[in-house]
């Protein structure tokens, strides 16, 4: 979710859900090594529990890179294997390192050797002209006695030659048998399932078979379903009943923001689906995109666009 869950997001995110793991957009080793680290690694305490995903390839960059995650405060850390944008294949980081296990393990050996908080992988089924059912064994064996904690499995190939990443998350087809497969070959392993899962009732569906599911484009494009989460998936209350309630949770964190200098439009870009299908979401989403952006927008402007929405309908949002 690179450039989609940054700490804004998931401050958002977070107010809607207690319980789901959040995790940060793929950070680079060398981004988080080199760069600011306070811009790029600094989160708010309500974010726990919250995971830091890095890129990267080489063992002793990734060890470095967690120790700062580490002593940043991150919950966990997560090696990002299934990435296919072009950018992490010149990096040697992301899905092309399907083809080199070994490396992986060593990377991942290498964190765990430095961190003593977990340590999890994130991968797709394989790439290219790989066998799913060999690739996917074979990372995940290699990854598992290098002391990996969990493993995530994007469902779908990555067609690293042939497919622009945009169309790798679409095109190639889900085959979450496969990674059911995987689960029932590694009992004790925890398994988290992901790769074009819509809803909670599709999540349920497969926590028959793995311990858990990741939700991205659903839980970014349409925010509201998190409002469920914690009673459907854990018999607990959610933190606030409806959006219009999670906005006004949101409102302190955003002033407080704007008046550390950050622009409206940073923290309200993700905010864009969280009426999707309720009368007024298009003239709120509408007059965010008209005024959040003008310099010195403030937190009105999200009030304003929240009185378009109907009144009524806003306490269905979380049915």
């Amino acid at each position: 979710m690179m450039d989609w869950t940054d700490r804004h997001c998931r401050v958002f995110h977070r107010l809607m859900t207690r319980r789901a793991r959040l995790y940060t957009e793929m950070l680079t080793t060398g981004a988080v090594i080199h760069g600011d680290r306070a811009r790029l690694l600094g989160f708010d305490s309500s974010e726990h529990p919250v995971a830091l995903q890095l890129g990267g390839s080489d063992p002793r960059d990734l060890a470095t890179a967690a120790t700062i995650g580490a002593d940043f405060g991150y919950d966990e850390i997560n090696l990002n294997v299934g990435c296919p944008s072009d950018r992490v294949k010149d990096g040697r980081f992301g899905a092309c390192l399907m083809a080199e296990p070994a490396l992986v393990a060593d990377g991942v050996a290498a964190m765990k050797r430095a961190v003593r908080i977990p340590v999890t992988v994130k991968c797709r089924i394989g790439i290219d002209d790989q066998d799913p059912e060999v690739a996917l064994d074979t990372l995940a064996r290699s990854v598992i006695e290098a002391g990996a904690d969990a493993l995530i499995v994007h469902a779908r190939k990555a067609w690293l030659n042939g497919l622009s990443p945009k169309e790798n998350r679409d095109i190639p087809p889900l085959d979450y048998d496969r990674v059911y497969r995987l689960k029932a070959a590694l009992p004790a392993v925890p398994v988290i399932i992901n790769g074009g899962i819509a809803s909670l009732a599709e999540a349920k569906q497969h926590l028959a078979h793995v311990d858990g599911v990741m939700l991205g484009r659903a839980a970014y494009q349409e925010p509201w379903r998190l409002l469920a989460v914690d009673c459907e998936l854990f018999g607990e209350a959610a933190p606030h009943a409806t959006m219009k309630d999670v906005f006004a949770a949101m409102m302190p964190y955003i002033e407080r923001e704007l008046a550390q200098g950050a622009r409206l439009h940073a923290i309200a870009r993700h905010f864009v689906g969280a009426f999707h299908g309720v009368p007024g979401a298009r003239a709120f989403r509408r007059h965010l995109a008209e005024n959040g952006v003008r310099p010195g927008a403030g937190a009105n402007v999200l009030r304003d666009a929240i009185a378009l929405v109907d009144d009524h309908a806003l306490a269905s949002m979380a049915a």
